[in-house]
């Protein structure tokens, strides 16, 4: 695996499986908090926060899309890494379209900003990373914990009134994300990094089934958690974008594309379509990434050439009830 150990870079097999066959995601390491309280260590300030994202990544598109959402371009800077990931792991270069540089420590490689927040590091080097440029130390790299801080702690310093946690609804919003993490979000990769035939089939099982099941739900209403733009919504958002030129060739999720279900197609289209979220999809370095940096999937980097996919065909979602906040603006794109 390649990772941090002891502060020191070091290379082997990238992901893991475990005795069985199963691919099997890793816990991160840096779980502090932003917190609106003047008592927190760490407190929401514009300007402090760096976001460090890969546009591939559906973990850091989550955070993209709720910065978007919420506004917090001026407030919160990102950096963006190359898509593509060898064994020196994620890195900076400026010079190709879509990337920036460091724009905090000038690193050449993400794994430099673990080692200045931790010198003994020992774990993978993920994104997104949430750098506090005050204590110049990572607050957080769990993406789900970032949204939720970008969601609830940054009001003071967002542009946009918009709530993606609502009172009255935030534990069937909790209860969504956990029933998708599984089946869905990491589903497709438990898929695509299976190395034997039945913890595969297992995954493709209850992916799926998940899929069904949601594909029914929204026959009735237009986001997860009901008349409500979520949390939950985002969540799914970042694996069904990539599903159909991603996961459904790469990752051997090929029982049926996204845009074969009645629901979750024209779904998937109105979230594209809320403003200041497609400003956040790069298909481009989407497709990059996977086709070119899972060897052991696509040993020869072929990158698939299709689907063409019209995310901007109307919906008609906006029939059910509720809708996306009316004074969501559009999403900035990173700093060169």
């Amino acid at each position: 695996m390649n990772m941090l150990v002891d502060g020191e870079w070091q290379t082997d097999a990238y992901e893991s499986t475990d005795d069985d066959g199963s691919f099997e995601r890793q816990t991160t390491p840096f779980r502090d908090e932003v917190r609106d309280d003047p008592d927190a260590r760490f407190q929401p300030e514009a300007g402090r926060y760096h976001l460090y994202v890969s546009y591939a990544c559906p973990w850091a598109h989550r955070t993209l899309v709720t910065r978007a959402l919420k506004g917090l371009e001026d407030a919160i800077s990102v950096s963006v890494v190359d898509p593509y990931r060898d064994e020196d792991g994620w890195q900076f270069t400026p010079e190709k379209e879509g990337c920036t540089r460091d724009h905090v420590r000038d690193a050449d490689f993400l794994r430099e900003l673990y080692v200045a927040a931790d010198p003994d590091a020992t774990c993978r080097v993920t994104v997104p990373v949430l750098w506090d440029t005050h204590e110049e130390t990572i607050v957080n790299n769990e993406s789900a914990e970032i949204m939720r801080m970008l969601d609830t702690e940054f009001d003071s310093v967002a542009s946009q009134d918009v709530d993606l946690y609502p009172e009255g609804y935030r534990d069937e919003v909790d209860r969504i994300i956990d029933e998708i993490y599984e089946p869905i979000n990491n589903g497709v990769y438990r898929a695509g990094f299976a190395r034997k035939q039945d913890p595969y089939d297992a995954a493709i099982d209850d992916l799926f089934s998940a899929l069904d099941h949601w594909d029914e739900v929204l026959a009735d209403q237009r986001y997860l958690a009901g008349d409500r733009l979520t949390e939950a919504d985002v969540a799914m958002f970042t694996t069904l974008v990539r599903f159909d030129n991603v996961y459904h060739t790469h990752f051997m999720c090929n029982v049926q594309y996204i845009r074969e279900y009645d629901n979750l197609w024209p779904y998937l289209r109105d979230l594209y379509q809320t403003p200041g979220v497609a400003g956040t999809v790069d298909m481009d370095h989407i497709k990059e990434h996977y086709y070119t940096t899972h060897p052991d999937v696509n040993p020869h980097r072929i990158v698939a050439r299709g689907p063409d996919l019209d995310f901007e065909a109307p919906h008609d979602r906006d029939e059910l009830s509720g809708g996306p906040p009316s004074d969501v603006g559009r999403a900035a794109n990173a700093d060169d």
